[in-house]
């Protein structure tokens, strides 16, 4: 359950951009994901997702997390009769979630890998790696640099802004992302494009080679 933005609590952040783009983002994943799951969100920032998400797809046990106390009041804010959102810094090995959710059917991330140190894209990879059930997905969402393909002057612009605030910040090379899952038995699936110039990310545990069948003896 969602309250209306008139009424929620004082606590709640507001995105712009999350107000846009959750109906298309949702779009995306309902196709990807079974009807019943286990899903954490990583860098839930205001809630805003989470809320709309758990909301739409009431099969699906969600569950909040972001580093600071501020987005931790927002998500509890958005999603006031959900589960409580739990602290979780992608670069600290033990995100010490809830044993609900150590084995996750989807972990998905937002808008974080730009907006922070390259180190978190092994992190959050890592952490995949960690609590992904077999068939569980990652899903990254946000804009990305794709080899071949033309950069829309618009993500140009906000990556020069990105790395004139933070010279750590800026947007990721699709490559170099799908190469850290890569390292964590991940492959990327698909990458769907996604309205103003954004992707939407599917990785995947990679299948373990199949043992050969060592040949039969003959007599």
């Amino acid at each position: 359950m969602t309250l209306p933005t008139a009424n929620l609590h004082p606590a709640a952040l507001h995105s712009p951009a999350a107000e846009r783009n959750k109906h298309a983002i949702l779009d995306a994943l309902l196709p990807l994901l079974p009807a019943q799951g286990i899903a954490l969100e990583v860098a839930s920032g205001s809630g805003q997702h989470i809320a709309h998400f758990s909301a739409q797809m009431p099969g699906w046990n969600w569950l909040g997390s972001d580093p600071t106390p501020e987005g931790l009041a927002s998500i509890a804010a958005w999603r006031p009769h959900g589960a409580a959102p739990v602290r979780v810094d992608v670069l600290h090995a033990d995100w010490a979630l809830p044993p609900s959710h150590q084995t996750l059917d989807a972990l998905y991330c937002a808008n974080m890998l730009h907006i922070s140190p390259w180190q978190t894209c092994a992190a959050l990879m890592q952490g995949a790696a960690r609590h992904l059930a077999a068939t569980g997905l990652l899903l990254v969402y946000g804009p990305f640099l794709q080899r071949d393909v033309d950069t829309a002057p618009s993500n140009l612009a906000f990556d020069a802004d990105l790395r004139e605030r933070n010279p750590a910040w800026g947007l990721r090379h699709l490559d170099e992302v799908a190469a850290q899952a890569k390292a964590c038995q991940l492959s990327l699936r698909n990458a769907i494009k996604m309205p103003a110039n954004n992707l939407l990310l599917v990785f995947g545990r990679i299948a373990p080679a199949s043992a050969s069948t060592p040949p039969k003896e003959t007599l």
